[in-house]
């Protein structure tokens, strides 16, 4: 039997403070505020893609996490509520394939009530491969998502189809997509991971296929997350090259950012037909406006996307001394306070993982 990647005893002690952290924006050790978090709901996905659960490594043996490990809907939306007072506006579902958690409507349901100190809605999102999409956008909607992200890496069935590795069909994630749009979902955006040499071929279908639909389609660079995908350099194609080749099919205008610590370089078509994103993290390290917490599905705390070890806030939930918000609240600002975490920029200086420890895996912390 396979071991699990991630460890269950690699999550930080939490020291509780005795009250909420008074005072906003709060800022790491970097001046970065904390605005976004990232709440995965599960650990289990559909597909096999390569580039983060690759079949070898998550085969038929690989034990997921017990459904009494993970957070329940209630634990999540009271650390919700905890992050919202300090500051967070933006909440992203994702998981593992976040449509797998069952009766997820009810949760989005519950952070859709929520608000901010000064009674604004939040920007509630949810990322999903989008196989299940078709069948659940209205009860989504209902509950009160107000948009989403697919992710969809080709559409030529047979190169699609070899990068998920269970020979699901693209046509039905374009159903999905579909059917988001009925919904009222949007904008929608369509994130396609590119591999040179794997799918790179399909960047001007992509860009054909979206031009004019209202979807943005936005270009990832393939990142060495986690300790699985076999990444390597030669096998990232920079965002550089991305734009360069549609620009030579559909010109292209540069767009600002639409939001502080966006990820995407924005472009627009000239001819009205849409926009695009680049999301140039190894080439073009965005650390230095970093503004992202993640939540993993057992409720630890990681401060970014490449770190080795979480902070364990189900502890202080399940505990049995009783632990109030604004104890959860003092310990979550103490860890975002002393976050240093820059390991983009660190990698384009050449610099490895400290201490050589294993980075946590994406399809338990969501991208």
């Amino acid at each position: 039997m396979s071991a699990r990647v991630i460890p269950l005893h690699d999550a930080r002690p939490l020291r509780v403070a005795p009250a909420a952290v008074a005072g906003l924006p709060l800022g790491d050790a970097l001046g970065r505020p904390l605005h976004d978090l990232r709440i995965s709901v599960t650990d289990r996905c559909n597909f096999r893609c390569g580039y983060c659960m690759p079949k070898q490594v998550f085969d038929k043996h690989h034990e997921f996490l017990p459904h009494a490990d993970l957070l329940s809907f209630e634990e999540i939306t009271r650390l919700a509520h905890v992050f919202v007072g300090l500051g967070v506006e933006k909440l992203r579902i994702t998981g593992g394939e976040p449509l797998l958690r069952r009766h997820l409507e009810t949760l989005i349901e519950m952070l859709a009530q929520l608000r901010t100190p000064d009674g604004r809605e939040l920007d509630l999102t949810l990322t999903t491969n989008g196989s299940l999409l078709a069948r659940k956008a209205g009860a989504l909607k209902a509950a009160g998502l107000r948009r989403l992200t697919v992710s969809l890496d080709g559409l030529d069935d047979a190169v699609f189809q070899r990068m998920n590795d269970v020979g699901f069909p693209v046509a039905d994630v374009l159903d999905g997509i579909r059917a988001a749009q009925a919904a009222g979902l949007g904008p929608i955006k369509v994130n396609m991971v590119v591999q040179r040499g794997v799918n790179d071929g399909q960047i001007l279908a992509m860009a054909r296929h979206f031009r004019h639909s209202g979807v943005v389609l936005r270009f990832i660079e393939y990142m060495d997350v986690g300790a699985t995908n076999g990444w390597r350099m030669d096998q990232v194609l920079p965002s550089a090259e991305v734009q360069r080749r549609i620009a030579a099919e559909w010109p292209l205008a540069p767009l600002s950012h639409s939001a502080p610590g966006e990820t995407a370089e924005r472009w627009a078509y000239a001819d009205g037909g849409g926009e695009i994103g680049l999301i140039s993290s190894v080439t073009q390290a965005f650390c230095g406006d970093c503004n992202r917490a993640r939540l993993s599905t057992e409720g630890r705390l990681y401060t970014c996307l490449f770190a080795t070890r979480g902070h364990d806030l189900r502890a202080l939930l399940r505990g049995t001394a009783p632990v109030d918000d604004g104890q959860l609240a003092g310990a979550v600002a103490g860890v975002w306070q002393g976050r240093s975490d820059r390991y983009s920029q660190l990698r384009g200086q050449g610099q490895s993982t400290p201490n050589g420890e294993r980075r946590v895996e994406m399809h338990y912390i969501g991208g």
